[in-house]
């Protein structure tokens, strides 16, 4: 079976189950903890797929990475119905498609702004406007971060679209162009 079915549909399942219990905003920020968590540290994957390591010690590692409100009876329950199911080495697969289901459900897009210099305040307020006009209606994550590899100039990710206008992404098309 497909691996990224199964976490699609125990997601589907999670977010029905929270918003019936009216707790699917605490656990999108749950979600978004562990896949923070995993980002950081990606052996936390690794180590909650080993069948060496105890089903009571990968729940408390989960529990533990998800943090605040971690506590919770429906998240609790969850993290039984995977133990039990041995699933729940695909729990990061799971908080993406959490995650992914409610921004979209909420209509909220995720976008990662990556600059060559540090935006002034200006420049980034008038970015920020430019990219929420372009939501329609939607409202968005913002992050943003620097990368002098860029050289210049700025990229867009809005989900999984991407608008490059870095000096680096010039540099490539020219070289090949040139390279024809």
């Amino acid at each position: 079976m497909n691996e990224g079915l199964i976490p699609r549909r125990y997601a589907k399942a999670l977010y029905k189950v929270a918003v019936e219990r009216g707790d699917a905003d605490l656990l999108y920020a749950v979600m978004n903890r562990l896949n923070d968590a995993c980002a950081a540290q990606p052996s936390l994957a690794a180590v909650v797929a080993n069948p060496f390591v105890s089903v009571k010690d990968k729940s408390g590692l989960v529990t533990t990475a998800a943090g605040e409100g971690s506590d919770n009876p429906t998240f609790a329950d969850f993290i039984k119905l995977l133990a039990a199911n041995r699933r729940l080495d695909m729990i990061f697969a799971i908080a993406r498609e959490y995650s992914a289901l409610y921004r979209q459900e909420k209509g909220i897009y995720k976008v990662d702004v990556v600059s060559a210099a540090p935006l002034s305040d200006n420049d980034e307020k008038r970015l920020k406007d430019l990219i929420e006009k372009n939501l329609q209606g939607g409202t968005m994550e913002y992050s943003s971060r620097v990368n002098p590899d860029l050289i210049g100039g700025f990229t867009v990710t809005i989900d999984n679209r991407k608008l490059d206008a870095s000096v680096s992404n010039e540099l490539k098309q020219l070289r090949v162009n040139l390279l024809k």
